[in-house]
């Protein structure tokens, strides 16, 4: 398995969150390598008009920035084209991921799988340990931890053409049915700020304080 953490390059809050993510990683046997993350700077409107995607569910959010939550998601698409490029599994952090658990290899899924625990708003737990359908939320409860396969990432790719929205409302379960997540869950998010959300966008992550930064 390939395993990458989604990184902005020239902010150092980032690159010192995302060696902290690798460093957890490694601890539980996890090798992570950083992956340089689309930012507002390599205009992601342009490249969603390029690559034939609309930026219609980013519009208008009040908890977010349009454009930084498109780079995110364009971040995230970069390494859905690599892992079906690479025909390799795939697993895809973002820089605020930290490793609590080892992972039992190898992973029993189709196709996508989440390993992270919510970060944010209410969710249940799964029935069992292990792997098990998504249950925590009817979408990902956050895209900081999945593994996928190369061909969840073509599925992923091709509902990208007519569905692209933020990173974890993507992965829902009416778009993608067998979405599945492990239990309990190996890695969390250890956050202090944020490069995407607004200030009400914050304010149900479990992590959000008088101290939380918005850059």
């Amino acid at each position: 398995m390939q395993s990458y953490v989604i990184t902005i390059m020239d902010e150092p809050k980032s690159v010192e969150s995302a060696q902290r993510c690798i460093k957890s990683a490694k601890r539980h046997g996890v090798n992570v390598e950083m992956w340089p993350a689309i930012t507002p700077k390599d205009d992601p409107v342009k490249i969603f008009k390029d690559k034939g995607l609309s930026t219609r569910r980013f519009e208008n959010s009040p908890y977010s920035r349009p454009v930084n939550a498109m780079s995110a998601f364009l971040s995230h698409r970069s390494l859905w084209e690599k892992c079906l490029a690479d025909k390799r599994e795939t697993m895809i952090l973002e820089h605020d991921a930290y490793f609590t658990d080892s992972i039992k290899m190898p992973l029993f899924y189709d196709k996508i799988i989440s390993l992270g625990k919510p970060s944010y708003g209410n969710y249940r737990n799964p029935a069992q340990f292990g792997e098990n359908p998504l249950t925590s939320k009817a979408y990902f409860p956050g895209a900081h931890a999945y593994v996928m396969s190369p061909s969840g990432a073509k599925d992923a790719l091709h509902t990208s053409l007519a569905w692209a929205m933020p990173t974890d409302l993507f992965f829902n379960i009416e778009l993608f049915p067998n979405l599945m997540e492990l239990y309990p869950w190996p890695v969390e998010v250890r956050e202090t700020f944020s490069t995407i959300q607004e200030e009400q966008g914050c304010l149900a992550k479990h992590q959000y304080n008088e101290d939380y930064q918005i850059l």
